[in-house]
């Protein structure tokens, strides 16, 4: 018997809607957002560009707020001489100490910590996290403030908008169903190798702005300009400081130029591994990028909003001190960042991801993660002895001091 024409390609459509209602949008970023004119939108959110999944991060800057408490200093800070002495005169006279600290710090969280933001001004905003803690960052970033690029939602019933800042009162975010379909595709997945051959596998950010299948990648391919949706990209591979080969899905290879895609104004590389946060390769450290699809999705349900810092912290005499830990003077709840850098790639590492820290030097650490990775990093004062001091607050509510010159290692609770 013959099948009627329309049955058959009813069955097509069918078959091809079915690709879309099964799609899974888990681990997108979602939520209602209210405006200043209380209209509200809802549905999957694009953050500045480059953030549109769970374990992206929100940057920016917060105040340090100083503690007062009974406090042990086990040891006076160091003084450093920054003059020189030459034919026993000295020039410069100047000291520091390393107790000086600065009253702003650089922060960040991942977006799946957040229960509802709170635009305060043109360039902070308060974050309620799910823990019930309130934290407020200001600037120091494009994620928040006037200077961001856009945030754009897929609502349900008004299609995509784009927002402004100023047009925002608050954003409640909540978990996104795995059937939304999104204009822009699948978010961006592989494993990076740098030219030293370390591997980093997760969601990927080209150039600090595609993110997504349907972004476009572009450059001139001989005298002819390209634009290639990331969705055909099986792998680029870094040419040299002026291009790039990318290998498309269909087994073609173009060799592009004459953009900062695939060059070395290229911005960097982000990959965002659900293990421990994110590292940043720049163009000079990129050697390929083999795309591949995500075997799961990071939902909201799989953060909680962050928890004090404890453990125990050891020093080199030998004393141990158990209790809640404040790193650097500043980071004391696990959703706050570890920066530094390995082999000149930059590591972002959530601190409730951290097993251990071990000092090796005086300009570097061992960071061992809970999954058994380990990365000795420098260039930054949590990983140095620029480190404004590792504070443990103890069970009777007295809180020690440990400087850098006496730390040995610390073990984080799980």
């Amino acid at each position: 018997m013959t099948v009627p024409r329309i049955f058959v390609l009813s069955t097509v459509c069918i078959f091809i809607l079915s690709g879309f209602v099964f799609a899974d949008s888990s681990g997108r970023i979602y939520g209602r957002i209210t405006t200043v004119d209380d209209d509200i939108f809802e549905g999957l959110i694009r953050w500045d560009k480059n953030e549109g999944n769970w374990i992206d991060m929100l940057d920016g800057n917060k105040e340090k707020s100083k503690k007062y408490s009974k406090r042990y200093k086990r040891k006076k800070y160091r003084r450093r001489e920054t003059s020189i002495e030459i034919f026993g005169i000295k020039i410069g006279g100047r000291s520091s100490s390393s107790s000086d600290w600065s009253s702003v710090s650089q922060s960040g969280i991942r977006f799946g910590h957040i229960k509802t933001l709170n635009v305060v001004d043109d360039d902070r905003a308060l974050l309620i996290l799910k823990s019930g803690e309130e934290v407020e960052l200001f600037d120091g970033s494009t994620d928040i403030g006037e200077g961001i690029r856009e945030i754009v939602i897929e609502d349900r019933d008004e299609g995509e908008l784009e927002l402004l800042w100023e047009d925002i009162d608050r954003i409640d975010f909540m978990p996104a169903k795995k059937n939304l379909v999104s204009n822009y595709g699948n978010r961006l997945y592989g494993t990076l190798t740098t030219r030293r051959g370390d591997e980093y596998t997760g969601f990927v950010t080209w150039d600090i702005d595609e993110i997504f299948e349907n972004d476009i990648l572009d450059g001139d391919e001989k005298r002819r300009s390209r634009k290639i949706k990331f969705g055909k990209i099986a792998a680029i591979e870094r040419y040299s400081s002026s291009g790039a080969t990318v290998i498309l899905k269909n087994g073609n290879e173009i060799l592009l130029k004459g953009s900062n895609d695939v060059d070395d104004g290229n911005r960097g590389i982000i990959i965002a591994d659900p293990g421990f946060g994110q590292v940043t390769v720049q163009w000079d450290e990129f050697d390929r990028l083999e795309f591949s699809e995500a075997p799961e999705q990071v939902t909201y349900d799989e953060f909680d909003g962050g928890k004090p810092l404890e453990g125990v912290v050891y020093t080199e005499d030998g004393d141990k001190y158990q209790g809640k830990i404040r790193w650097d003077d500043d980071e004391e709840y696990t959703w706050e960042i570890l920066d530094g850098s390995y082999h000149d790639v930059e590591f972002d590492i959530e601190f409730g991801k951290i097993a251990r820290i071990k000092k090796k030097s005086h300009r570097s650490s061992l960071v061992t993660l809970a999954d058994g990775r380990q990365f000795r990093l420098r260039g930054s004062n949590d990983v140095d002895d620029d480190n404004g001091g590792i504070f443990i607050t103890l069970d009777d509510g007295e809180e020690v001091e440990v400087d850098w010159d006496e730390f040995d290692y610390v073990n984080f609770d799980k």
